[in-house]
């Protein structure tokens, strides 16, 4: 049999419930089709998570995470400029020396070397 999967939707409704304490947890889990310990669960889980509903520290995350995010980008973006000007600059380089080879007149080992 599989398990059976419950939207957090549902579990926040089942769980508010529970909390509020109008029914029992044994109505619930009739009511619902849930097991009580499930019920219980999600009524933990929920009480838990309610004080850090109001510290803002959520909100904080999420900045946070976007400037990071951002800084990144950023930074990528610098360095791709970064890649690309070495790129450029090793192919200048290699056809600087392309030039200055065929500039040179082909020297063999048997002449002589000219006096300066």
């Amino acid at each position: 049999m599989n398990r059976k999967r419950f939207s957090n939707e549902f579990k926040s409704k089942v769980a508010l419930e529970a909390i509020r304490g109008h029914k029992t947890t044994a109505e619930l889990a009739s009511e619902y089709s849930v097991h009580p310990t499930q019920i219980g669960s999600w009524k933990k889980h929920a009480l838990e998570a309610l004080p850090g509903l109001f510290s803002g520290k959520a909100e904080r995350q999420v900045v946070d995470h976007e400037a990071e995010k951002s800084r990144l980008y950023e930074q990528i973006g610098k360095l791709q400029i970064e890649l690309e000007w070495i790129k450029k600059s090793r192919l200048i380089g290699a056809e600087r020396r392309c030039q200055a080879g065929a500039d040179r007149p082909a020297s063999s080992g048997s002449e002589p070397a000219s006096p300066m």
